[in-house]
Protein backbone atom coordinates (compact mmCIF):
# COMPACT_ATOMS: atom_id res chain seq x y z
CA UNK A 1 0.00 0.00 0.00
CA UNK A 2 1.42 2.92 -0.80
CA UNK A 3 2.61 5.96 2.27
CA UNK A 4 -0.29 8.00 3.19
CA UNK A 5 -0.94 11.57 1.21
CA UNK A 6 -2.59 14.02 2.60
CA UNK A 7 -1.74 17.17 2.38
CA UNK A 8 0.48 18.00 5.42
CA UNK A 9 2.71 15.07 3.90
CA UNK A 10 1.87 16.28 0.43
CA UNK A 11 3.16 19.77 1.02
CA UNK A 12 6.51 18.28 3.40
CA UNK A 13 7.04 16.01 0.56
CA UNK A 14 7.59 19.05 -1.99
CA UNK A 15 9.34 20.80 0.10
CA UNK A 16 11.82 18.22 0.37
CA UNK A 17 12.03 17.34 -2.96
CA UNK A 18 12.30 21.22 -4.18
CA UNK A 19 15.34 20.92 -1.07
CA UNK A 20 17.19 18.04 -3.23
CA UNK A 21 16.72 19.78 -6.75
CA UNK A 22 18.03 22.81 -5.42
CA UNK A 23 21.10 21.04 -3.92
CA UNK A 24 21.40 19.28 -6.89
CA UNK A 25 22.00 22.04 -9.46
CA UNK A 26 25.54 22.58 -9.15
CA UNK A 27 26.56 18.97 -10.17
CA UNK A 28 26.80 19.87 -13.83
CA UNK A 29 29.29 22.61 -12.82
CA UNK A 30 31.90 20.41 -10.52
CA UNK A 31 31.20 17.94 -13.26
CA UNK A 32 32.78 20.67 -15.72
CA UNK A 33 35.59 21.46 -13.49
CA UNK A 34 36.63 17.83 -13.18
CA UNK A 35 38.06 17.76 -16.52
CA UNK A 36 36.86 13.67 -16.58
CA UNK A 37 35.24 11.44 -18.80
CA UNK A 38 32.04 10.12 -18.61
CA UNK A 39 33.24 6.60 -17.46
CA UNK A 40 36.04 8.48 -15.08
CA UNK A 41 32.98 10.29 -13.33
CA UNK A 42 30.66 7.18 -12.92
CA UNK A 43 33.43 5.63 -11.17
CA UNK A 44 34.35 8.18 -8.80
CA UNK A 45 30.81 9.15 -7.83
CA UNK A 46 29.38 5.83 -7.93
CA UNK A 47 32.10 4.95 -5.18
CA UNK A 48 32.18 7.98 -3.39
CA UNK A 49 28.24 8.43 -3.22
CA UNK A 50 27.70 4.39 -2.32
CA UNK A 51 30.50 4.66 0.69
CA UNK A 52 28.58 7.70 2.22
CA UNK A 53 24.96 5.96 1.68
CA UNK A 54 26.51 2.75 3.98
CA UNK A 55 28.40 4.85 5.88
CA UNK A 56 25.53 6.71 6.99
CA UNK A 57 23.36 4.33 7.56
CA UNK A 58 25.84 2.57 9.58
CA UNK A 59 25.85 5.53 11.85
CA UNK A 60 22.36 5.99 11.98
CA UNK A 61 20.72 2.34 12.29
CA UNK A 62 18.53 1.49 15.09
CA UNK A 63 19.89 -1.33 17.13
CA UNK A 64 18.85 -4.79 15.97
CA UNK A 65 18.50 -2.76 12.07
CA UNK A 66 19.52 -4.92 9.30
CA UNK A 67 19.65 -5.24 6.08
CA UNK A 68 17.01 -8.12 5.46
CA UNK A 69 14.84 -5.88 2.94
CA UNK A 70 17.59 -5.96 0.66
CA UNK A 71 15.97 -9.53 -0.06
CA UNK A 72 12.85 -7.88 -1.51
CA UNK A 73 11.70 -7.78 -5.21
CA UNK A 74 10.85 -4.33 -4.83
CA UNK A 75 14.38 -3.62 -3.14
CA UNK A 76 16.28 -5.89 -6.03
CA UNK A 77 13.91 -3.30 -8.32
CA UNK A 78 15.09 -0.15 -6.40
CA UNK A 79 19.00 -1.16 -6.60
CA UNK A 80 18.77 -2.00 -10.82
CA UNK A 81 17.13 1.37 -11.46
CA UNK A 82 19.60 3.37 -9.06
CA UNK A 83 22.36 1.37 -11.08
CA UNK A 84 21.00 1.97 -14.40
CA UNK A 85 20.26 5.58 -13.83
CA UNK A 86 24.01 6.32 -12.65
CA UNK A 87 25.45 4.19 -15.55
CA UNK A 88 23.26 5.92 -18.74
CA UNK A 89 23.41 9.59 -17.47
CA UNK A 90 27.19 9.64 -18.05
CA UNK A 91 27.05 7.94 -21.00
CA UNK A 92 24.41 10.07 -22.48
CA UNK A 93 26.46 12.98 -21.42
CA UNK A 94 29.82 11.88 -23.68
CA UNK A 95 28.07 10.46 -26.47
CA UNK A 96 25.14 13.11 -27.64
CA UNK A 97 24.20 16.66 -27.86
CA UNK A 98 23.27 17.51 -23.77
CA UNK A 99 20.42 19.54 -25.33
CA UNK A 100 19.54 16.06 -26.51
CA UNK A 101 19.68 14.29 -23.09
CA UNK A 102 18.29 16.82 -21.30
CA UNK A 103 14.82 17.47 -23.34
CA UNK A 104 14.72 13.00 -23.08
CA UNK A 105 15.31 12.90 -19.41
CA UNK A 106 12.80 15.63 -18.59
CA UNK A 107 10.03 13.37 -19.79
CA UNK A 108 9.97 12.35 -15.97
CA UNK A 109 7.88 13.84 -14.32
CA UNK A 110 5.31 12.31 -17.42
CA UNK A 111 7.21 9.15 -16.83
CA UNK A 112 6.64 8.99 -13.52
CA UNK A 113 2.81 10.03 -13.43
CA UNK A 114 1.85 7.38 -15.58
CA UNK A 115 3.60 4.78 -13.32
CA UNK A 116 2.03 6.17 -10.50
CA UNK A 117 -1.68 5.56 -12.01
CA UNK A 118 -0.28 2.10 -13.25
CA UNK A 119 1.10 0.87 -10.01
CA UNK A 120 -0.32 2.54 -7.47
CA UNK A 121 -3.65 3.56 -8.95
CA UNK A 122 -3.11 7.66 -8.54
CA UNK A 123 -4.23 9.91 -10.47
CA UNK A 124 -2.54 13.04 -11.41
CA UNK A 125 -4.16 16.26 -10.57
CA UNK A 126 -4.92 18.93 -13.87
CA UNK A 127 -2.46 21.29 -12.04
CA UNK A 128 0.21 18.80 -11.99
CA UNK A 129 -0.05 18.51 -15.64
CA UNK A 130 -0.23 21.82 -16.59
CA UNK A 131 2.68 22.80 -14.64
CA UNK A 132 4.15 19.68 -16.49
CA UNK A 133 3.34 20.94 -19.61
CA UNK A 134 4.26 24.54 -18.60
CA UNK A 135 7.57 23.47 -17.41
CA UNK A 136 8.86 21.20 -20.87
CA UNK A 137 8.10 23.73 -22.99
CA UNK A 138 10.39 26.28 -20.82
CA UNK A 139 12.78 23.53 -21.12
CA UNK A 140 12.33 22.79 -24.66
CA UNK A 141 12.97 26.80 -25.58
CA UNK A 142 15.91 26.46 -23.06
CA UNK A 143 18.02 23.99 -25.05
CA UNK A 144 16.85 24.53 -28.30
CA UNK A 145 19.04 27.60 -28.58
CA UNK A 146 17.00 28.02 -31.81
CA UNK A 147 18.28 24.92 -33.67
CA UNK A 148 16.60 21.93 -35.19
CA UNK A 149 18.12 18.62 -33.03
CA UNK A 150 19.62 16.23 -35.21
CA UNK A 151 18.62 12.43 -35.37
CA UNK A 152 22.21 11.38 -35.83
CA UNK A 153 23.43 7.95 -34.83
CA UNK A 154 25.07 9.63 -31.62
CA UNK A 155 22.20 12.12 -31.01
CA UNK A 156 19.54 9.00 -31.02
CA UNK A 157 21.86 7.19 -28.22
CA UNK A 158 21.71 9.94 -26.33
CA UNK A 159 17.91 10.77 -26.64
CA UNK A 160 17.51 6.30 -25.54
CA UNK A 161 20.24 7.07 -22.44
CA UNK A 162 18.06 10.33 -21.94
CA UNK A 163 14.81 7.78 -21.58
CA UNK A 164 16.20 5.41 -19.26
CA UNK A 165 17.13 7.66 -16.75
CA UNK A 166 13.58 9.29 -16.68
CA UNK A 167 12.55 5.76 -16.73
CA UNK A 168 15.08 4.84 -14.24
CA UNK A 169 14.55 7.62 -11.83
CA UNK A 170 10.59 7.49 -12.13
CA UNK A 171 10.61 3.64 -11.01
CA UNK A 172 12.76 4.63 -8.26
CA UNK A 173 10.34 7.28 -7.14
CA UNK A 174 7.33 5.01 -7.56
CA UNK A 175 8.54 1.80 -5.77
CA UNK A 176 9.37 4.27 -2.54
CA UNK A 177 5.94 5.21 -2.65
CA UNK A 178 4.99 1.81 -3.01
CA UNK A 179 7.29 -0.01 -0.35
CA UNK A 180 8.47 3.20 1.78
CA UNK A 181 9.55 0.46 4.58
CA UNK A 182 12.28 -0.13 2.30
CA UNK A 183 16.16 0.58 3.17
CA UNK A 184 16.59 3.04 0.92
CA UNK A 185 20.23 4.11 2.06
CA UNK A 186 21.20 0.19 1.48
CA UNK A 187 19.58 -0.14 -1.79
CA UNK A 188 20.96 3.72 -3.06
CA UNK A 189 24.10 2.55 -1.60
CA UNK A 190 24.23 -1.05 -3.74
CA UNK A 191 23.46 0.64 -6.67
CA UNK A 192 25.56 3.84 -6.50
CA UNK A 193 28.52 1.35 -5.70
CA UNK A 194 27.67 -1.30 -8.64
CA UNK A 195 28.18 1.36 -11.19
CA UNK A 196 31.39 2.58 -9.54
CA UNK A 197 32.79 -0.51 -9.85
CA UNK A 198 31.99 -0.60 -13.01
CA UNK A 199 33.15 2.67 -14.08
CA UNK A 200 36.26 1.84 -12.13
CA UNK A 201 36.70 -1.44 -14.32
CA UNK A 202 36.40 0.47 -17.40
CA UNK A 203 38.36 3.49 -16.83
CA UNK A 204 41.55 1.54 -14.86
CA UNK A 205 43.24 2.63 -11.66
CA UNK A 206 45.75 4.08 -13.76
CA UNK A 207 43.53 6.53 -15.02
CA UNK A 208 41.02 7.60 -11.66
CA UNK A 209 43.30 10.49 -10.89
CA UNK A 210 43.58 12.21 -14.27
CA UNK A 211 41.65 15.81 -14.17
CA UNK A 212 40.36 17.84 -10.65
CA UNK A 213 40.05 15.08 -7.86
CA UNK A 214 38.30 17.75 -5.44
CA UNK A 215 35.86 18.97 -7.88
CA UNK A 216 34.47 15.19 -8.41
CA UNK A 217 34.86 14.29 -4.86
CA UNK A 218 32.48 17.34 -4.17
CA UNK A 219 29.63 15.86 -5.97
CA UNK A 220 30.24 12.28 -4.89
CA UNK A 221 30.49 13.20 -1.27
CA UNK A 222 28.04 15.84 -1.01
CA UNK A 223 25.66 17.07 -3.32
CA UNK A 224 24.88 13.36 -4.95
CA UNK A 225 23.87 12.16 -1.41
CA UNK A 226 22.33 14.67 -0.25
CA UNK A 227 20.25 15.37 -2.73
CA UNK A 228 19.03 11.52 -3.61
CA UNK A 229 18.57 11.11 -0.07
CA UNK A 230 16.26 14.07 0.12
CA UNK A 231 14.17 13.25 -3.34
CA UNK A 232 14.17 9.52 -2.79
CA UNK A 233 12.51 10.57 0.85
CA UNK A 234 10.16 12.91 -0.77
CA UNK A 235 8.71 10.16 -2.78
CA UNK A 236 7.36 8.74 0.26
CA UNK A 237 5.36 11.86 1.07
CA UNK A 238 4.14 12.97 -1.97
CA UNK A 239 3.43 11.91 -5.66
CA UNK A 240 6.25 10.71 -7.79
CA UNK A 241 5.11 13.10 -10.33
CA UNK A 242 5.76 16.25 -7.99
CA UNK A 243 8.95 15.02 -7.21
CA UNK A 244 9.77 14.25 -11.09
CA UNK A 245 8.46 17.66 -11.45
CA UNK A 246 10.84 19.19 -8.88
CA UNK A 247 14.03 17.88 -10.56
CA UNK A 248 13.74 19.94 -13.88
CA UNK A 249 14.67 22.60 -11.88
CA UNK A 250 18.36 21.20 -12.26
CA UNK A 251 17.84 21.15 -16.17
CA UNK A 252 17.80 25.33 -16.36
CA UNK A 253 19.39 26.12 -13.41
CA UNK A 254 22.51 23.94 -14.01
CA UNK A 255 23.47 25.76 -16.58
CA UNK A 256 23.25 29.29 -14.51
CA UNK A 257 26.32 27.23 -12.17
CA UNK A 258 28.15 26.54 -15.07
CA UNK A 259 27.81 30.54 -16.16
CA UNK A 260 29.26 31.36 -12.65
CA UNK A 261 31.82 29.22 -12.40
CA UNK A 262 33.18 29.18 -15.80
CA UNK A 263 31.76 32.27 -17.34
CA UNK A 264 29.94 30.62 -20.36
CA UNK A 265 27.10 33.06 -20.09
CA UNK A 266 23.57 31.57 -21.34
CA UNK A 267 21.46 32.48 -24.21
CA UNK A 268 18.29 34.76 -24.23
CA UNK A 269 16.45 31.37 -24.99
CA UNK A 270 18.20 30.11 -22.31
CA UNK A 271 17.15 32.97 -19.68
CA UNK A 272 13.47 32.69 -21.21
CA UNK A 273 12.76 29.33 -20.54
CA UNK A 274 14.65 29.17 -17.14
CA UNK A 275 11.93 32.07 -15.97
CA UNK A 276 9.30 30.09 -17.64
CA UNK A 277 10.26 26.99 -15.40
CA UNK A 278 11.09 28.70 -12.05
CA UNK A 279 7.77 30.62 -12.17
CA UNK A 280 5.99 27.76 -13.19
CA UNK A 281 7.14 25.62 -10.21
CA UNK A 282 6.95 28.59 -8.22
CA UNK A 283 3.18 28.96 -8.95
CA UNK A 284 3.06 25.04 -8.42
CA UNK A 285 4.41 25.19 -4.91
CA UNK A 286 2.57 28.02 -3.52
CA UNK A 287 -0.83 27.34 -4.75
CA UNK A 288 -1.64 24.93 -1.98
CA UNK A 289 -0.41 27.16 0.74
CA UNK A 290 -2.45 29.89 -0.87
CA UNK A 291 -6.10 27.46 -0.89
CA UNK A 292 -4.92 26.65 2.76
CA UNK A 293 -4.49 29.92 3.88
CA UNK A 294 -7.99 31.45 2.30
CA UNK A 295 -10.97 32.11 5.12
CA UNK A 296 -13.82 29.25 4.81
Amino acid sequence: MPASSGPTNSSKGIALAAFGALILTPDALFMRLSGMDGWQMMAWRGLCTGAMFWGIWLVLRRPGGGVRGLARPAAAVLVLAHFLNALLFPLGISSAPVAVVLLAVATMPVCAALMSRLVLGEPTSVRTWAAIAAVLTGIIIAVSEGHALSLDPAALLGAACGLGVALCLATTFVTLRRAPDLPLLPALGCGSALAGLMGLAITGPAQMTDGNVPSILVTGLVILPASFFALSSASRLTQAANVGLLMLLETVLGPAWVWLGLGEAPSERMLIGAAIVVGSLALYIAAPRRRRALPA
